[in-house]
């Protein structure tokens, strides 16, 4: 399992979270094994054993997105475990996983969050200044909370008015900033430097009150503080709802899709492509000034 996690983290390059679901879900299925049949080793595991496992999931009445990941985890697993030539048979060839209800993303609406960007009073402090910069940040780039904490001072060009991110598989994209989070960006870079002593080269950007890193539930928090003022939906108050909202709210005002793709960091443009969904508005409005007959 070791090697496995070891080969997801160095060749694989995966993020240390999916890394971490990953180990999560082996050592479930390994306590399974040994609880069931008393068997010690996952690599002995047979298809009806898997097969048994999966059943015992979707019994448990847990989300498919769930369970489709375990499934997933598996399959990476004796994938892995062929390629090193310790199985001669793939028992998850027969292994179908639950079907999905294709959810579409959970995402603030424009007017809402424009107008508590535009017209809230943050606290005039250092505290109050990253909190703005934190949800400047999410909304006007559309960065993934991880590649947010992963911003240092060197990956910031203000001249160029770009700043550089670490996507999944540490790939690297240049994301442009708009001018109203240059602003933002300066004032608390101002702040920061009367607060804390000079920080090292290539240090994290955004710092906690005491002038750590900042780390993902204080970011969290701070989101659902502030987002919870305009929407009571508790899928609109975390960091990704502000990514679906800046994807959501490009398209709608005639971003094309390859664009977006590009700003997201997304591998492929299918998981692009489920934006499409949310800006039905945005196609009727197209329609109606297009069409003949409209």
């Amino acid at each position: 399992m070791e090697e496995f996690l070891d080969f997801l983290r160095y060749e694989k390059r995966l993020s240390p979270h999916t890394v971490t679901s990953y180990q999560t879900d082996l050592t479930q299925f390994a306590a399974y094994l040994r609880a069931e049949y008393e068997l010690d080793d996952a690599a002995q595991a047979s298809h009806p054993l898997i097969r048994g496992w999966v059943v015992c999931l979707m019994s448990q009445d847990l989300d498919p997105r769930t369970v489709n990941r375990k499934v997933a985890c598996l399959r990476s697993f004796y994938k892995f475990l062929l390629r090193e030539r310790r199985l001669e048979a793939n028992p998850m060839l027969r292994i179908k996983a639950p079907k999905m209800a294709k959810k579409l993303p959970e995402f603030v609406p424009e007017e809402a969050l424009n107008r508590m960007l535009n017209s809230f009073e943050f606290e005039d402090s250092f505290a109050g200044m990253r909190d703005q910069l934190i949800l400047e940040t999410l909304y006007g780039t559309g960065i993934r909370l991880s590649e947010l904490l992963g911003i240092t001072d060197d990956d910031l060009d203000l001249g160029a008015r770009t700043v550089r991110v670490t996507g999944k598989g540490d790939k690297q994209r240049v994301v442009p900033l708009n001018p109203s989070l240059l602003l933002v960006i300066a004032k608390y870079c101002e702040r920061r430097a009367s607060e804390f002593k000079p920080l090292p080269a290539n240090s994290p950007l955004l710092r906690t009150d005491k002038g750590e890193p900042l780390y993902e539930k204080l970011v969290y928090r701070t989101v659902k503080k502030y987002l919870s003022q305009v929407s009571t939906s508790a899928a609109h108050q975390h960091p990704h709802a502000l990514r679906h909202a800046f994807a959501t709210h490009l398209l709608g005002k005639g971003a094309d899709l390859n664009s977006i793709k590009e700003l997201l960091g997304h591998a492929s443009l299918a998981a692009t492509q489920v934006y499409t969904h949310l800006s039905v508005d945005r196609l009727k409005s197209v329609f109606n000034q297009a069409h003949p007959r409209a």
